[in-house]
């Protein structure tokens, strides 16, 4: 028997050991053993989790703060089903729907995972470039971000490839050490700024409150009714707030991630007496990191940037470097509330404040309002630069190994193979090129991020109704199928995930695709409807062919 096999032999033989034993001992060997959670945790704190905490934070403020944990129980959830779906079948989730439920639904899953690991390297890599160059302050020189681009693609292939060689245990710690290092980085920040914040304010923001989905977050209230046109600026502040709630709500679990935790499982060798720890290890590996990364972001952003705005936006005499940066997003505020007054009206002191309110800002932004406080460029800097990158790598290192498990999926090949190889390079190749030369030209950013976003967020509630499809099928789970009290709790579980999703992504499609989004949806529809179709008559000519044998 191999190294591995006595391993995975051992690993089983003491999840039966405690498997009555009490939790606090269960939770320790669980916590041992954990694994392809903590790659969900790496590729969930990427730069759209960072993006969206800071604007959360700038539009709602700490009254947002349970929005993004709740969302991800969701998600959550949703990873269990599948999870338990696999490690109950011992079957691969790809093979497992074309065969059980729909082969359109599975061949569109793999494709939107595919392409959201391809499209979405790109902007880790930007991410990455900026936090190396502006907050930590390396390669800045005249071809730095050809530097960058070498250096993330280098460490992400060197990490990646280790998952395929008897190195993999050095993998699950560099993922784990990662994650960590964004956590810390983060937690660190927020224990800066500890004695100048509201903790009763923070507190409070953890209870839901879903009047913020029909009403401006409070702080904007009072200023609001100060600008010459509260009607306008209410409207604005609401529709962006909605947006990003609604946004936050479909976009908490990728697509991309549905279909890593099955097949990470499925690698490292994990059957039926694993399901609890699968459980276990979402909590700990992926909301845990996820609830105090995001908190700890957004509590940051709403203590400097909710209600407040850069003096020098409206009086120049006050700009800083910081100043620079904000003007474009700025401009455009103000520029959009002129084109609603018109030509003949000005602005007054109220309007162009809300205007720089509003101004969206990035990691660089918030490390530098962090300066004030600190007095320190280092310490909110470097601590946030350390996080932001760790974020960047961590990212394009899982957005490969998934790509590998698609790639191998799709040509029918050997998990490990020299194909699962090649796949889980092509992110890096496209993350890196697509940076340096694709991601920085509006055009062609749209033309990617746009079809990528609205196929992600289709499939991501028709992915949701595939696993409920699949928990529920006694051809697919047999004696594994939930039962009595369990089943009815999960499947209303599940349909509360279901409907939050579906929500969220009609919102998003049609914010960023109106009408051509409404209609891919359909033909995506009616062609799941032609594979059900299709299997079902396959199924019944099976059954006639096995008659006619016997």
């Amino acid at each position: 028997m191999s190294e591995t096999n006595d391993s995975l032999a051992k690993e089983k033989e003491l999840l039966k050991e405690v498997e009555y034993k009490p939790a606090s001992e269960k939770l320790l060997t669980y916590t041992k053993l954990s694994g392809p959670g903590w790659l969900q945790g790496a590729i969930t704190l990427g730069g759209g989790s960072l993006a969206g905490s800071l604007y959360l934070g700038v539009i709602g403020g700490t009254q947002l703060l349970w929005l993004q944990p709740i969302m991800m129980i969701l998600g959550v959830l949703m990873l269990s089903v599948i999870g338990y779906v696999t490690l109950s079948t011992g079957k691969k989730p790809f093979q497992a729907i074309n065969e059980h439920i729909n082969p359109v639904l599975g061949w569109g899953w793999l494709i939107a995972a595919m392409l959201a690991n391809l499209v979405w390297a790109m902007p880790q890599f930007s991410l990455g470039t900026a936090a190396l160059q502006q907050n930590l302050g390396v390669f800045a020189g005249e071809g730095g971000d050809k530097l960058c681009a070498v250096v993330l693609f280098v460490i992400g292939t060197i990490v990646v490839l280790m998952y395929d060689s008897k190195a993999v245990k050095y993998f699950d710690l560099i993922l784990k050490i990662m994650v960590g290092v964004v956590v810390l980085s983060f937690f660190g920040v927020v224990a800066v700024m500890a004695g100048n914040l509201d903790w009763g304010s923070i507190f409070k923001g953890f209870i839901p409150d879903f009047s913020l989905l029909s009403q401006p977050a409070d702080k904007f209230k009072d200023i609001i009714s100060g600008s010459s046109d509260p009607e306008y600026w209410k409207k604005t502040i609401l529709g962006s707030q909605r947006d990003r709630m609604v946004t936050a709500a479909a976009t908490a679990v990728g697509i991309n991630m549905t279909f890593l935790l099955p097949y990470s499982m499925l690698r490292k060798g994990w059957g039926r007496e694993h399901r609890g720890l699968a459980s276990f290890d979402l909590g700990i590996g992926l909301f845990i990191p996820f609830f105090l990364a995001t908190t700890c972001v957004m509590i940051a952003s709403a203590s400097q940037f909710h209600g407040k705005f850069d003096e020098g936006l409206i009086a120049s005499e006050k700009a800083t470097p910081l100043t620079a940066k904000l003007q474009g997003g700025y401009d455009k505020n103000l520029g959009a509330f002129q084109a609603h007054i018109g030509p003949e009206k000005d602005p007054n002191e109220t309007d162009k404040q809300l205007a720089a309110m509003l101004v969206s800002r990035d990691a660089f932004q918030l490390a530098g309002s962090l300066e004030k406080l600190t007095g320190n460029k280092a310490v909110s800097q470097t601590i946030f630069g350390i996080g932001v990158v760790g974020m960047a790598i961590s990212t394009i290192i899982i957005l490969m190994l998934i790509n590998g498990f698609c790639l191998t999926e799709a040509l029918g090949a050997e998990m490990g193979g020299p194909i699962h190889k090649v796949g889980s390079i092509l992110p890096g190749i496209t993350g890196a090129l697509g940076f340096l030369f694709l991601w920085s030209n509006a055009d062609a950013k749209f033309l990617l991020a746009v079809p990528t976003s609205v196929f992600g967020m289709v499939l991501l509630p028709i992915a949701y109704f595939t696993f409920f499809c699949m928990i529920n099928s006694k051809e697919l789970l047999g004696d594994a199928l939930p039962k009595g009290g369990k089943r009815v709790a999960l499947n209303l579980a599940i349909g509360l995930a279901l409907l939050a999703s579906t929500i969220g992504a009609g919102w998003s499609i049609w914010s960023k695709a109106k009408w051509i989004g409404v209609a891919a949806v359909g033909a995506f529809l009616l062609l799941a409807l032609g594979g059900h179709c299709y299997r079902k008559l396959n199924q019944k000519l099976n059954r006639i062919e096995s008659k006619l044998d016997s």
